[in-house]
């Protein structure tokens, strides 16, 4: 409960563990949607608006698009993998009296 506060108190986290769970190897957006458990449409919406960034690119292979980060979109995914990382350690403080 207390990662789920601390993560959207910074960022969204499902779209900061899509472009996470793209840096190990290319994609289907079918696998990435069930890794994320992000609705299908909802994924490709989001990776649309990575491609957007320049983020991410689409590869056919056949009828099928491949997703794969771009270079930036692998420095971009290193940096939230790193905060991501940080930011699951922090233990709330009680708050002082003054």
């Amino acid at each position: 409960m207390k990662e789920k506060y601390v993560l959207s108190l910074f960022f969204r986290p499902k779209p900061v563990k899509l472009l996470i769970n793209l840096r190990n190897e290319p994609k289907y957006a079918t696998i990435l949607s069930k890794e994320v458990d992000l609705t299908y449409s909802h994924t490709v919406k989001l990776l649309d608006q990575f491609r957007n960034f320049g983020l991410v690119e689409f590869e056919k292979k056949g009828r099928i698009k491949v997703v794969k980060l771009t270079e930036l979109g692998d420095d971009v995914a290193k940096a939230f993998e790193v905060a991501y990382g940080k930011l699951v350690k922090l233990k709330e403080r009680p708050i002082e009296k003054k």
